[in-house]
């Protein structure tokens, strides 16, 4: 592979680390190709794969990590890196692995929960399955990248020790799984963009983690030629600005090697990383060309790969896994009741489709199985609850009836009278900042639930003492006004569950899946309870400072340490079935079984910390 670099002139090393431009390629990002080296497509997301037809929508991140089962995480990454390779994908940018730093974060969803225990281990499952499947996996954001507001203009001030334990020791489990790639977000950290921070690429990836995959920059966050000497090994799509015609890379950093100012040595690591990772991964060996139009849904070629296979079981199987039941008065799972009545709109299919908005960017007008932006894919089918619910009730002879409006709250409560069970359905979206949705520019605004969900529960929980709510929630609501109201006998935390949304929520109200889902974050009785807030300062022009005076003490931490008693705590989840612990011991170790390494030694001369199957010299 050395000798195919070294055969390369300058320009062609360049051109493996720059992106041909925006909407110059069939995929997202793209990079050409390069004597036989055929270049590399890039595309979106961490649940699937982005702007193509016939794939797979599978639960979103957060609803994964609520399962706490590795197998269900592996076989996740497995399937949606099969999904990429059969739409001739090179590099899934995904996971992504943002810590949930405050609730209402607008891609809080993408990711694994606020724990970094409980990240790191779900993006280690999700990159093995991945990679296993040929796809090189992308693990973003890096570093900090906690809210939407002012992302490009906000400096993350973090401690060193908060940085190691908590945002950074997902990405470190990352590279224990031999991630190809590293994404750098937008954001500052500590004064310095992600993207141009020697401190963070360099210091803690490269050479404390021992990363030896590449770094690629988020979408036109690459700051400077020189970000190549702070660590960035790709900029993507190429561009500085989004069709601009100029790169920071490209013949700028040409001209800098030629000039010296940046060192031919450098050059070469950069290409070097970034095709070793397209060897690892075999991708030389009869890889398939990209099927994907990314800019025309409509091009044939967008149907040519039908990528699906059977994965709906496994979406399923993950939604219902990863569903959380955290109140049952003894309802739950449902007998054969004479009488179902259903209750708001995230009961319903979407009125325009699943796909009534670009990237998912609108008000919900039907169930909410995946929150907005770049994290989405196309829904090629979505099944409801409502369907789903329809479907069981004409084999359990069920009288079912239905209410989609969450405005006429009068009309709402007379339709759950004299039925045997009332379901409400409520929900709360959120997205990427790009995008704004009834006033949330991607964070939400408040962590209310959406289409006056409260009032639509009181509603119907005054006149039906059997009302079980049922939530599709990007994050964490606050249940106050009616968790406690005693005619609420059930609430079932839904997540997004992709295209099976429907069939798994079904599964859990009649028992066909015992619920086994824990929560990944907190959920406080009031938004102040919680250690940090987004900050919606800031005018067009200033770089806005946040700071992480919480340190370490994020979401459960920050509960425990302050004394503060939750609703629902992390982890929190009931099931149909009663269990007892007994004879419970805890062993101490007192001592490892690897031996300590030299660090400072390695350190101070310039080496890599090794840390175990990342760091593979298999990789070059």
């Amino acid at each position: 592979m050395m000798q195919r670099i070294d055969s390369f002139t300058i320009e062609q090393k360049v051109n493996v680390t720059t992106g041909v431009g925006w909407m110059n390629g069939l995929c997202v990002g793209n990079i050409p190709s390069v004597g036989e080296f055929p270049g590399l497509c890039l595309q979106d997301s961490p649940l699937g794969v982005r702007f193509t037809d016939y794939v797979t929508s599978f639960p979103a991140g957060i609803t994964t990590a609520s399962t706490f089962n590795r197998a269900l995480i592996r076989a996740r990454g497995v399937a949606i890196g099969q999904e990429n390779k059969a739409k001739g994908v090179n590099i899934a940018l995904g996971p992504m692995m943002n810590m949930g730093r405050i609730a209402q974060g607008g891609r809080n969803w993408e990711g694994f929960g606020a724990d970094p225990y409980l990240s790191g281990e779900s993006a280690y499952e999700t990159i093995l399955g991945m990679q296993s499947a040929g796809v090189q996996a992308t693990a973003k954001h890096y570093i900090n990248n906690e809210q939407e507001w002012k992302r490009t203009q906000e400096s993350s001030n973090v401690d060193d020790r908060t940085e190691h334990e908590i945002y950074a020791q997902p990405f470190m489990r990352a590279v224990m799984a031999g991630v190809s790639s590293v994404m750098c977000s937008y954001n500052l950290i500590n004064d310095t963009y992600a993207c141009n921070n020697n401190k963070t690429m360099n210091d803690i990836l490269k050479r404390e983690f021992g990363f030896q995959g590449f770094i690629q920059s988020d979408w036109s966050a690459t700051m400077s030629t020189l970000s190549a000497v702070t660590g960035l090994d790709m900029t993507m799509p190429g561009d500085i600005t989004f069709d601009s015609g100029t790169s920071y890379f490209g013949g700028n950093l040409t001209a800098f090697v030629t000039n010296n100012t940046i060192s031919m040595e450098r050059l070469d690591d950069m290409a070097t990383r970034i095709i070793a990772a397209w060897y690892y991964l075999h991708q030389d060996e009869g890889y398939p060309n990209a099927t994907i139009d990314s800019w025309n849904i409509n091009d044939p070629i967008n149907q040519e790969v039908n990528a699906q296979s059977n994965h709906y079981e496994i979406v399923r199987e993950i939604a219902a896994g990863g569903t959380v039941l955290l109140k049952n008065e003894g309802v739950l799972p449902l007998d054969k009741p004479k009488s179902i009545v259903l209750v708001g709109s995230d009961a319903a299919p979407p009125t325009s489709g699943p796909n009534e908005y670009a990237d998912q960017g609108g008000d919900p007008t039907g169930i909410l199985a995946m929150g907005w932006g770049s994290g989405t894919d196309y829904f090629t089918y979505l099944i409801s609850p409502y369907e789903a619910i329809q479907a069981r009730a004409r084999l359990d002879q069920t009288s079912v009836s239905w209410d989609f409006d969450n405005w006429d709250l009068a009309t709402a409560a007379s339709s759950v009278i004299d039925k045997e069970v009332a379901i409400v359905f409520v929900n709360s979206d959120s997205g990427e900042g790009y995008i704004t949705v009834d006033g949330n520019a991607g964070d939400r605004q408040n962590l209310t639930a959406w289409h006056e969900g409260d009032q639509l529960i009181l509603a119907v929980a005054a006149q039906n003492n059997n009302t079980i709510v049922v939530t599709n929630s990007v994050g964490p609501l606050i249940l106050e006004p009616w968790v406690e109201h005693p005619n609420v006998t059930a609430i079932v935390w839904a997540s997004l569950g992709g295209n099976e949304a429907g069939n798994a929520i079904m599964d859990i109200l009649y028992g066909n899946w015992n619920p086994s889902g824990r929560l990944p974050y907190t959920i406080a009785k009031n938004t102040s309870d919680y250690p940090a807030q987004p900050d919606f300062g800031g005018d067009a022009v200033d770089i806005l400072s946040i700071d992480y005076t919480e340190g370490l003490f994020i979401d459960y931490r920050w509960f425990d340490a302050q004394n503060i008693t939750p609703r629902y705590e992390f982890g929190f989840g009931l099931s149909y079935t009663t269990f007892e612990y007994s004879n419970l011991a805890i062993t101490p170790v007192v001592s490892a079984d690897y031996p300590e390494t030299d660090l400072i030694n390695n350190w101070e001369n310039g080496g890599a910390t090794p840390i175990a199957q990342g760091s593979t010299t298999a990789l070059w």
